[in-house]
């Protein structure tokens, strides 16, 4: 035994065991991870590296150990490559590990491939989100036919650690689709920057078609009415389990109404829309009510705070009479608007309009009669030059008073409660407007001499009443005004003659040369008389 132990005593110390390593390399995809290796050895030993992607526990040892390599995500597109290195301390023999990982390829993947859309839904509601799973900033591409219909709101990819792909949520926005036919749109993702895509996903978008409304029937016209109270969001819808005849507000064509045609017999004559809540243009189905005289849509929640178009559905009846949109929130017309050549009265009051809408012209509307465009302002600003607001309405972009509506010679022109500006328009040296002649004294025998000998502009002959009180207007009131035939019909110390507040310039909103009372007109106009308000056998009149 002794000489044994003399014999282990005196072996040499760099007779001790090697280190080894079960694998001299580990590969590892782009996301990282964690990667197992073996250590075998008889000594202690040590594990260091340089790349500060990669760590090693346990760091030391004594003996065999099963460390854990620990790889974080890559960064780039490209692969990179690392080491690990194991040095026993007794020997300073080592080992190296290499580390290989993959870089991210450039990809943009979809939560959902195939998404359908169903052909209506309330305005809240109309959307779809998409998560996108990219780690290269894109834009969306819709199909140019499905421009019109599908749309995306406002997104950002933020990558924010290098080439890691990251989530970003593209939320889009449908519209109702009219058509009896199904919409398709393949919606395509495309790198905002010149990479090669390993893999992009593409979007498909079904839509239903629109429930067929039988055109010209009495059955389409109570469809398109229920339609049309769904997507205006009326307070008080109509009940579909009563007969169209009771539904409030529908008035329905019968044997001896004036203009009656027996294809209309039982269809919608005159529709009421009132108290609704929108923010879209007008249904597309009114343009299935093809035998209606008359329409009336007034009142939208939040009027003033609306921007809304009309729409070109409208603009197919052209056998309307009598059309009412107000309270709605428009800001404009259509071009198409002027399709509707029978329309007879217009009621546009209570909108958003900055400036007069362009179609309304003489030649576009030769039947129209009657027109109303009066209190369109968003809010109540007393005095324009201390207003920092541009977007008040009220035709408050019209640079003067809009003379070629009182071309037109309507028997109604109401211009009141708007922020109109400048001055009334003397037209003395306008040729559209002629002077009074004797023929109209002979044609008129209850016009003055006084028009003629004074040389009178005719103005608006036929105008039975004319109101453009309390907006921004200014100056002299011309001639044509003052000893206008109609003038003391117009109620002109109500409806004419009173301002309010100041112009864009600081003018204030007043007349120069409003006359005290109408002694001066009655003195021109002999033979009229003053109409009394109130007859004492009688009811008031309100």
């Amino acid at each position: 035994m002794i000489v044994a132990l003399l014999g282990l005593a005196c072996t040499p110390e760099n007779d001790k065991l090697p280190i080894s390593l079960d694998a001299e390399s580990i590969e590892v995809d782009a996301v990282g991870g964690v990667k197992r290796i073996e250590i075998k050895s008889t000594d202690k030993w040590i594990a260091s590296t340089d790349n500060p992607w990669i760590t090693i526990s346990p760091a030391n040892g004594v003996g065999d150990v099963v460390c854990e390599v620990r790889i974080d995500s890559a960064l780039s597109a490209e692969s990179r490559r690392g080491q690990v290195r194991i040095q026993n301390l007794a020997t300073w023999d080592e080992k190296q590990v290499e580390i290989i990982q993959q870089g991210f390829p450039y990809t943009i993947t979809i939560d959902k491939a195939d998404v359908k859309i169903s052909n209506y839904d309330e305005y809240d509601n109309r959307y779809f989100d998409i998560e996108v799973t990219s780690n290269v900033d894109f834009r969306v591409d819709i199909p140019a036919s499905a421009e019109a219909w599908l749309s995306t709101e406002r997104y950002t990819l933020n990558l924010d650690r290098g080439m890691r792909p990251r989530k970003v949520n593209v939320r889009f926005k449908w519209d109702i689709n009219s058509s009896p036919a199904e919409r398709l749109a393949e919606v395509q993702f495309t790198p905002r920057k010149s990479v090669t895509l390993d893999h992009a996903d593409k979007l498909n978008v079904k839509q239903q078609a629109a429930e067929p409304i039988v055109p010209n029937t009495r059955a389409g016209d109570s469809v398109a009415l229920l339609c049309m109270s769904r997507a205006l969001r009326v307070l008080t819808p109509w009940d579909p389990s009563e007969p169209m005849d009771m539904w409030t507000g529908v008035t329905l064509w019968h044997e001896g109404d004036k203009g009656y045609k027996p294809e209309n017999e039982g269809r919608v004559r005159c529709a009421e829309f009132t108290l609704f809540n929108t923010t879209e243009k007008l249904p597309f189905e009114v343009k299935y009510l093809t035998a209606a005289e008359e329409l009336y849509f007034f009142g939208n929640t939040n009027t003033f705070m609306r921007s809304l178009s009309l729409g070109d559905d409208i603009a197919e009846l052209t056998q309307l009479r009598k059309l009412t949109i107000g309270s709605y929130g428009l800001v404009d017309l259509p071009d198409s608007f002027a399709n509707l050549k029978n329309l007879e009265h217009l009621n546009l009051c209570a909108n958003n309009f900055q400036t007069v809408p362009d179609v309304l012209t003489k030649e576009n509307f030769p039947k129209l009669r009657t027109l109303i465009l009066n209190a369109n302002q968003r809010s109540t600003v007393y005095d324009l030059s201390n207003s920092v607001r541009t977007d008040l309405g009220g035709f408050i972009d019209e640079p003067e008073f809009p003379v070629d509506l009182i071309k037109w010679d309507l028997d109604t022109l109401v211009l009141s409660v708007n922020y109109l500006q400048g001055e009334l328009p003397d037209l003395l040296d306008d040729p559209d407007f002629p002077y009074y002649t004797e023929q109209d004294l002979i044609e008129a025998d209850t016009l003055p001499r006084f028009l003629v000998d004074n040389k009178i502009k005719k103005v608006m002959p036929s105008t039975k009443r004319f109101s453009i009180n309390l907006n921004r207007l200014s100056g002299t009131l011309p001639d044509w005004l003052l000893y206008h035939p109609a003038l003391d019909w117009w109620v002109p110390y109500s409806l004419v003659f009173p301002q309010e507040g100041r112009a864009k310039d600081g003018t204030m909103a007043m007349f120069d040369n409003e006359p005290i009372n109408l002694n001066y007109y009655y003195e021109v106009y002999p033979d009229k008389k003053m109409a009394d308000t109130y007859a004492p056998e009688q009811d008031p009149v309100e």
